[in-house]
């Protein structure tokens, strides 16, 4: 069973370089355009389903997606939503260092471990349920980078830019990366704008002591 994981796509906020986490901020023009873009990479294979987190950016993500490839309105999936980001939601990189410096600990933060612990298991039984199956589900950069380092902890930090696809095999009650050697994966890598790293300052600081 295989599960491709998408990046919505970008907001203003992501240009803007403020952290969003649980705020829900919709797509802009751009996002529009590289959900559209996504999709029409995405239709070049058969697909079961489309799942996805419930915050609009990812919805209408989802939705593009979903026209694109022929497929039904996408059912949300609570347990992708966005890592909450607590009192850093909302801030740029500078705010974000003026009031909580060095490791300060963010109010209100959930740590990249219990995003792992809801997420996976979530994955895992959607999985279980399509057996043999490949659907898509629409996700965030926070909810990706937690995925990936706790499955493939090995692999070098690839930047997860808006509107790009990351594609996992269900094996033996767990999730394994696929290589990004398919044409989907390899061009939606070079979908364009900043990768997620550079427009969560959270996520920096986390890359710089990991």
């Amino acid at each position: 069973m295989f599960i491709y994981l998408v990046r919505h796509g970008e907001t203003d906020w992501n240009r803007e370089r403020r952290i969003q986490g649980s705020s829900d901020i919709p797509l802009n023009s751009t996002g529009q355009a590289q959900a559209k873009t996504t999709g029409e990479l995405l239709s070049r294979r058969q697909w079961d389903g489309i799942f996805t987190s419930p915050l609009s950016r990812a919805m209408e993500t989802a939705q593009i997606i979903a026209d694109q490839v022929g497929l039904p309105a996408p059912i949300p999936l609570s347990a992708v939503v966005e890592r909450n980001y607590g009192d850093a939601e909302g801030r740029t990189a500078s705010e974000v260092d003026e009031l909580y410096p060095g490791v300060t600990e963010v109010p209100g933060r959930e740590s990249r471990e219990a995003v792992v612990k809801r997420v996976v298991p979530a994955l895992v039984q959607l999985a279980e349920k399509n057996h043999g199956k490949s659907v898509i589900v629409v996700a965030h950069g926070g909810v990706i980078a937690a995925i990936l380092a706790a499955v493939a902890p090995e692999r070098p930090r690839t930047p997860i830019v808006n509107g790009s696809v990351h594609s996992f095999r269900h094996d033996d009650g767990t999730l394994r990366l696929i290589n990004f050697n398919d044409p989907i994966e390899a061009e939606s890598e070079n979908m364009g704008g900043e990768p997620f790293d550079a427009q969560n300052a959270i996520a920096r600081r986390e890359a710089s002591t990991q």
